[in-house]
């Protein structure tokens, strides 16, 4: 059961790991860190974006062919680390603020202050400046913390949370499983609602509680998200819309089978959904810029819902 904290303690022991095995087998570090081969890619496409500057040139420069994994920098950065003073304050403010972190685990809490304290003790008057400047985190970040604290505890979790496809708020009780980020952040879990696997989106919660039944989630593979979170099925029902210039960036965020080119600069995009009525709010959101044009059934719906909008407006 993995979370948050112990994707990023892995990852640290990665790079120590792969400094002494030079070439190592992808299969061989799966087995060694007891993960699928699939998320320790997904791990190895995130270490080449750090480093020891933000500047970058001093980035960890791993990759792999799918067999082997190669480290070809690794003198360049076992340098002792030097941190620039913006570099210094930026640390400062983002360790205080993950510090007042509501659910936060009380045994992170203080290893994360002691560092800060000797970063600061180091730091000297940038430390200064950090601490003329506050960072407050939006809802998301208590929801992150006690959903990190409940997969850390083995705690059942009670949540409001809204569907958009339905446009609803549903009470459930989940087992939480891991939490991931795929452009937002989300948590897997099993839902006793649904009696299945599900996805939640932190922003969507709405309100969470951590209850003192224990967690024990169904044994389940972890879904694979090297492909991305919507993965569609072959047999998924199919769905094409029309969208013209200004509705061009569907393509980019929806999987889709097919984006043909029309004349006036707009796509036609054939996609998979398993749900298509969870397209009707983005026929509202395109407005001018996009249709259904099948099936029928949902282009009628679209139509509907629109009608019904801009009736209210009218009111």
């Amino acid at each position: 059961m993995a979370n948050a904290i112990d994707q990023t303690r892995r990852m640290l022991s990665l790079v120590t790991y792969l400094r002494e095995r030079p070439g190592a087998r992808v299969s061989d570090v799966a087995r060694a860190f007891g993960v699928t081969e699939a998320e320790l890619i997904g791990d190895l496409n995130v270490l080449p974006l750090c480093g020891t500057s933000f500047r970058g040139g001093d980035l960890l420069d791993i990759d792999t062919d799918g067999e082997r994994i190669w480290w070809h920098n690794v003198d360049d950065v076992a340098q002792p680390l030097r941190l620039a003073a913006d570099e210094a304050a930026a640390l400062l403010v983002a360790a205080r603020a993950v510090a007042n972190l509501p659910g936060l685990r009380e045994s992170d809490r203080q290893a994360l202050l002691r560092a800060t304290a000797k970063i600061e003790g180091a730091a000297g008057e940038a430390a200064g400046a950090s601490s003329r400047l506050s960072v407050t985190f939006e809802s998301e970040g208590s929801v992150f913390a006690d959903v990190d604290r409940a997969i850390a505890e083995r705690r059942r979790l009670w949540i409001r949370y809204y569907s958009p496809s339905r446009d609803e708020l549903t009470e459930r009780e989940v087992d939480p499983i891991r939490l991931f980020a795929v452009g937002h952040t989300y948590f897997e879990g099993w839902c006793y609602l649904s009696e299945d696997r599900r996805t939640f989106r932190l922003d969507r919660v709405a309100e969470i509680r951590l209850l003192d039944t224990p967690s024990d989630p169904p044994r389940i593979e972890p879904r694979d998200l090297s492909q991305g979170l919507v993965q569609p099925a072959g047999d998924d029902p199919e769905v094409v819309i029309e969208v013209g210039p200004g509705g061009r960036w569907v393509a980019e965020y929806y999987p889709h089978d097919l984006a043909e080119e029309l004349p006036d600069g707009g796509l036609r995009i054939t996609l998979r959904t398993p749900d298509p009525g969870s397209l009707r709010r983005l026929a509202l959101r395109l407005g001018r810029d996009g249709r259904i044009m099948s099936p029928a059934d949902l282009s009628g719906s679209a139509r509907d819902a629109a009608a019904q909008a801009l009736a209210a407006y009218g009111e």
